[in-house]
């Protein structure tokens, strides 16, 4: 499975890196002087990544954005191979704190794309959801002491690209605000995500004109056509303005929630037809679901569901697994445990503002996105479409194991999208590849990519336990 992944990310980027189209290409590739600042001093500084110590944090400011800086420091987390920096964006003039991971790609730093992965759900964090780190982590707990250890997994994501973990939005993981200030829109969240981007390519000249790929998984379908629209949006006033640019290649989203109506309406469907390798745990399914539902009367079906299969002892993200633990998956409460030592907060540079208390899933943070109808409010859809209309390409991958956000209602949603390659997409036939089933518009423009036998946290599935 972990091999099926990865060649759907290659020959996905492959396609990416023969277009390279974007606003301000020839400024951007020919900027010599980006704004940083060290210490005290204000004036412009053009700044190498490598030159970031261990010893203590390095700010990061920019004149464009007064009301953001990064701070970041190298660290020896999880790959020993490359250089990993770790850091925070703080916004809104300091009282919020966003957490970041970066590993350089294994191949070559210097001249790889860069991608940032945003995990899923409002209330959910990089490491509780198991990101596609470059080791797998054997971690097992003995009371209050931990043994790890790592294993190298070949393919991790920054094999052939350097990529960002963002533990967004404020409030999960290492992230945190200071005054209880909070992010309760995905558009408020992503012009946080455009300023981080920005001062770190401008601040760090050899990422200059790199491609950029947005990628992440579950609410992440919301998330990243919002932040990717955000990017062009910006990136066209700052054409404008004579202002270096952003390359915005692609976005991947895996097992995405982007069009919530079909992710309800599906549940019928894909329980009837949608896994047929689990027939016996579908059967039984059915029996449980109440009349209503499997009829296809939809009085609060999600609801209604989700016991159904938490009574079943089946994990929903995965119903070939039981359901076992926070999120279904017991792995989580090890590795928060394990977050939770101040010798692992010491390595992560994890601030000492921070809470005590590691939060791989944040009630307030969903709370505070469902108060603001975040996930109904808009059709997150039309903005795939505009994207896809500006030539930002988009890949879709699905694990056919997952319920929560299944394939099938990936599928609903992308048959019914308009945009001008609609009409191509409709006739386009699918076909096998080694994982399960694929789909392309003409020129590749969208995929879409099922996995056979991989559940909803398929791309993260390098951690084993």
């Amino acid at each position: 499975m972990f091999a099926s992944t990865n060649l759907i990310l290659w020959l996905f980027l492959t396609r990416v890196a023969a277009s390279s189209f974007y606003y301000g290409v020839d400024r951007q590739a020919t900027l010599s002087v980006a704004y940083g600042t060290a210490g005290n001093a204000s004036e412009p500084v053009s700044r190498q990544l490598s030159s970031i110590g261990s010893d203590s944090f390095t700010s990061l400011s920019h004149p464009r954005f007064p009301n953001h800086a990064v701070r970041v420091k190298q660290t020896q987390f999880c790959d020993p191979t490359v250089n990993v920096y770790t850091g925070y964006l703080d916004v809104a003039a300091g009282s919020k704190h966003l957490f970041f991971y970066f590993f350089e790609s294994r191949r070559d730093p210097a001249k790889d794309d860069v991608m940032m992965w945003i995990n899923g759900a409002t209330g959910v964090q990089v490491l509780g959801a198991r990101p596609p780190w470059a080791f797998s982590w054997n971690l097992h707990r003995y009371g209050q002491h931990f043994v790890q250890w790592e294993v190298w997994n070949p393919y991790g994501w920054n094999e052939e690209a350097n990529i960002f973990f963002l533990d967004q939005p404020v409030g999960v993981g290492f992230s945190y605000a200071d005054y209880s200030k909070s992010v309760g829109t995905t558009k408020a969240a992503a012009k946080d995500v455009h300023a981080f981007i920005s001062i770190f390519f401008e601040t760090f000249t050899q990422f200059a004109g790199r491609p950029l790929h947005l990628a992440g998984e579950s609410y992440g379908g919301r998330y990243l056509p919002v932040f990717a629209s955000e990017i062009w949006d910006q990136n066209l006033i700052a054409h404008f303005q004579g202002q270096p640019t952003i390359n915005l290649q692609s976005v991947l989203i895996g097992n995405g929630i982007t069009d919530v109506s079909t992710c309800v309406s599906s549940i019928r469907v894909s329980s009837a037809i949608g896994w047929a390798d689990r027939r016996p745990v579908i059967g039984d399914f059915g029996k449980a679901v109440p009349r209503p539902i499997r009829s296809g009367m939809w009085h609060g079906v999600a609801g209604r569901a989700f016991p159904v299969y938490r009574n079943m002892w089946r994990n929903v993200y995965d119903i070939s697994k039981p359901c076992e633990g926070e999120l279904c998956y017991k792995e989580i409460a090890v590795i928060k445990a394990y977050l939770d030592q101040p010798s692992t907060r010491e390595l992560l540079g994890v601030s000492p503002s921070a809470p005590t208390n590691f939060s791989s899933c944040s009630s307030n943070v969903g709370t505070a996105f469902a108060s603001h109808m975040d996930k109904w409010a808009v059709h997150t859809q039309d903005y795939v479409a505009n994207l896809l209309e500006r030539g930002v390409r988009i890949l879709l991958y699905a694990g056919t194991l997952d319920w929560q956000c299944n394939w099938v209602a990936n599928v609903m949603w992308v048959d019914k999208l308009e945009w001008n390659g609609q009409e191509g997409w409709k006739n386009a036939e699918w076909r096998k590849w080694k994982g399960g089933k694929v789909k392309e518009s003409k020129e590749g423009q969208l995929v879409f990519a099922t996995v056979n036998g991989a559940g909803h946290m398929m791309s993260p599935s390098c951690f084993i336990f």
